[in-house]
């Protein structure tokens, strides 16, 4: 078969209004993903058996089952317990869930990395508990995990193409339509790994430039 290039430009914008809904997908996740890591990263790192149970089964529960499976559960499971959503709010509450449980990971890691002597001195200079957790230790923790974060976002605006099965009419699903119209996988798979490797190199970039600033703007107690 002749490959035909001429298919992107008569696509492309049938194409891009996916990639933008990616964007858009992958960016809710993330954000849902990060509150939610903290949160759950927060009762991983806690002194309380009921919360560090519960958050404990829920991180080893997500990490250890495909997220094309929790995607399904929630997208067709869930309907026979009289909860049903529309494909878009399935996939981000899926993708969301994942990535908290992962993001719940790098947050501990990142925080049991900061010396005890910190939280010591902090409390030696007169700061309660959760002052030195909230204006030392997280802001500093969230700061040694940004290239695990980094890793984690990229992988994330990837996995986000796994919602196309449930027919969310983002980047890979469009590819797929326009393959059945064009007969020409090998053109239009090209062109939309060329668009994912374009978001995931601006989202390194840009979360790079934070990692070099050794910084988070907006956490207190960083300089």
């Amino acid at each position: 078969m002749q490959l035909d290039w001429s298919v992107i430009p008569e696509y492309i914008w049938f194409l891009l209004a996916g990639a933008v809904l990616t964007v858009l997908i992958a960016a809710i996740s993330i954000a849902l993903g990060f509150a939610g890591g903290i949160l759950v990263g927060m009762g991983r790192i806690s002194n309380n058996f009921l919360v560090h149970g519960v958050t404990t089964c829920y991180v080893e529960a997500f990490r250890g089952t495909p997220l094309l499976i929790q995607i399904f559960l929630i997208f067709f499971g869930l309907p026979s317990l009289g909860i049903y959503f529309d494909p878009i709010p399935a996939g981000i509450l899926a993708l969301s869930l994942n990535s908290a449980a992962y993001q719940a990971e790098i947050f501990r890691g990142g925080v049991q990395s900061i010396s005890k002597g910190q939280m010591e001195a902090s409390r030696a200079m007169g700061l309660s508990y959760n002052q030195t957790l909230l204006n030392v230790i997280i802001p500093q923790g969230l700061r040694n995990a940004l290239p695990a974060y980094t890793n984690e976002f990229i992988t994330l605006i990837k996995d986000s193409s796994l919602v196309s099965i449930i027919g969310v009419m983002e980047l890979t699903l469009r590819g797929k339509i326009v393959i059945g119209l064009t007969f020409q996988p090998f053109v239009v798979y090209i062109f939309i790994a060329i668009l994912y490797f374009i978001m995931t190199y601006v989202t390194s970039r840009v979360l790079r430039q934070i990692e070099t600033k050794k910084a988070i703007p907006g956490m207190i107690g960083v300089e």
